[in-house]
């Protein structure tokens, strides 16, 4: 009888701790079973270099949303950056997405100026007006290999 009882003790503390586990790795990862607080828009830029899935979409500075996907549009030639907007965000079609860096050599991110006038963008829409990312190492090696004019 106390072999069963030992047993069953070692199996609730196992269990209390996996439980524990999972739901640290929920609650850090930022994992979301049910996206139902945010609504997908895309963006179509002509580079999204060092862009990445996850990374941050930010309004004012403050975190809104995340990169979930991005494609390539063959028609038009652009990348195409799906994002969810949380939920009370409001953006309007005159909206700009730009992509930015974190830092000198940080991660990039997409920042996108809300606009203010003419009507919002529903789920599923469109940015339309776009800024591809300031390429950083191109303007350093033209400065370092003498490419760059002083006037």
């Amino acid at each position: 009888m106390k072999k069963y009882k030992m047993e069953a003790v070692v199996g609730i503390f196992v269990f209390l701790g996996l439980l524990c586990i999972g739901y640290m790795t929920v609650k850090l990862g930022n994992v979301s079973f049910l996206e139902d607080d945010s609504y997908p828009i895309e963006a179509k830029f002509l580079s999204v270099t060092g862009l990445r899935i996850d990374s941050s979409v930010k309004a004012l500075g403050i975190e809104v949303g995340k990169v979930k996907k991005i494609t390539m549009d063959q028609e038009s030639q652009k990348a195409v950056v799906k994002m969810r907007i949380k939920k009370g965000v409001k953006i309007y079609d005159d909206a700009i997405a730009s992509i930015k860096t974190e830092g000198l050599m940080g991660d990039k991110y997409v920042s996108i100026d809300l606009g203010g006038g003419g009507s919002l963008i529903e789920a599923n829409g469109t940015i339309v007006e776009t800024q591809a990312p300031l390429d950083i190492e191109g303007l350093i090696s033209k400065y370092a290999f003498g490419d760059v004019k002083k006037q």
